[in-house]
């Protein structure tokens, strides 16, 4: 046996805590909450230690997610007028997308967002990154 597969099979108990797919809205709760607290803590620091773990985190959440509340089609316009609207923000709110401009032809339907805002967005607000896609 590799040391490797040794070392994961003593701290399995301990990591499948934290790993374990969201069977219940309580799991998933929890999950949720750890990785609200990891944003806090890794922010948007790409090469932190714990950025593999807020991924995995988020990949359980969006499977969750995905079975128990499936989304209907809306658009990524949609879905930021929908921000707009429930966090009383302004359109130059969104340093992740731009100047006011930019976050207007967003909304206008004349721009699109691209992969950086999207991820952007998604760990500002706590939402799968499909949200915006």
């Amino acid at each position: 046996m590799t040391q490797l597969l040794e070392n994961t099979i003593n701290y399995w108990p301990l990591v499948a805590q934290v790993l374990s797919m969201p069977q219940t809205e309580t799991d998933y709760r929890r999950t949720v909450t750890l990785l609200d607290e990891l944003v806090d803590i890794v922010g948007d620091d790409e090469s932190h230690s714990l950025i593999n773990l807020m991924d995995t985190l988020s990949l359980l959440i969006e499977s969750y997610e995905n079975k128990h509340y499936p989304m209907t089609d809306v658009s990524a316009k949609e879905v930021l007028q929908s921000i707009i609207q429930e966090h009383g923000l302004q359109e130059s709110d969104f340093p992740e997308i731009g100047d006011q401009h930019k976050v207007l032809s967003i909304l206008n339907g004349e721009q699109k967002l691209n992969a950086q805002q999207i991820r952007a967005l998604s760990t500002r607000f706590h939402v799968s990154q499909n949200v915006f896609s």
